[in-house]
């Protein structure tokens, strides 16, 4: 079973749909929105769900993908075989990316109540980074779920080059890569160029830029691992 967590703006819209086109039928979208709940209720959630899922039949399910604490599968990966995987970015670019594509994308009769807050409070971009509700965002979801524990890390900067890796490694065949919401009004520049603004938003989110570093710590360990087995790789036979 693969378990593929989607943070908000990381590609993994884009990432899921190569999924769902990989795994057709056996493909399940699964989305809880916990930043939508309170810390108690979605965490609470997560420890029931785990319970459920412990016994829970997942037949003729092979994927799912979306907004939710890992925790909530965790009793799955213990019947059977599991894979959890995921994306990071940037956390001040991510946090950019979200508030834009937020204000890009309102709808009054879908929106969320965060989502609704936001934009109908007219939250500027300041607000939105040092809200709680959004403090270290990565952190919150691995709520009981170490980093450690997936055996997929992708770091969205380096998305076709983290994908083909991951589509070599934990797919067979080829897969479709795709491009979806992504903002039509940004160039590849950082959204975030003021140095002391920049600062100031790592600094209240020091959870989550240590784990984009432990995360991109391994995927450098990754490429080097696989530059040293491509180096020591015994030639082949004539």
């Amino acid at each position: 079973m693969l378990i593929s967590l989607h943070f908000s703006k990381t590609a993994g819209t884009s990432f899921g749909k190569s999924l769902k086109e990989y795994f057709g039928t056996r493909f399940r979208r699964d989305d809880d929105y916990p930043i939508h709940q309170s810390v108690w209720q979605r965490n609470q959630k997560a420890i029931k769900l785990c319970a459920i899922n412990t016994v829970r039949s997942f037949a003729g399910i092979d994927c799912i993908h979306g907004h939710f604490l890992p925790l909530k599968y965790f009793g799955l990966s213990v019947r059977i075989p599991t894979w959890f995987i995921t994306w990071l970015r940037d956390p001040v670019e991510r946090l950019a990316s979200h508030y834009n594509f937020w204000l890009r994308m309102y709808s009054p009769n879908t929106a969320l109540p965060l989502h609704r807050r936001v934009v109908e409070e007219g939250w500027s971009f300041e607000k939105f980074c040092f809200s709680p509700e959004l403090r270290n965002y990565y952190h919150s979801f691995l709520w009981g779920f170490p980093l450690r524990g997936f055996a997929f890390v992708g770091i969205t900067e380096h998305y076709i080059e983290d994908f083909v890796f991951f589509s070599d490694k934990f797919l067979t065949g080829k897969t479709p890569m795709f491009s979806e919401n992504v903002n039509p009004e940004r160039n590849n520049n950082q959204y975030v160029t003021n140095t002391a603004l920049r600062r100031r938003i790592e600094a209240f989110h020091a959870l989550d830029m240590r784990l984009y570093n432990q995360a991109c710590e391994l995927r450098r360990k990754r490429l080097v691992s696989s530059i040293n087995r491509r180096v020591f790789l015994p030639p082949k036979a004539a």
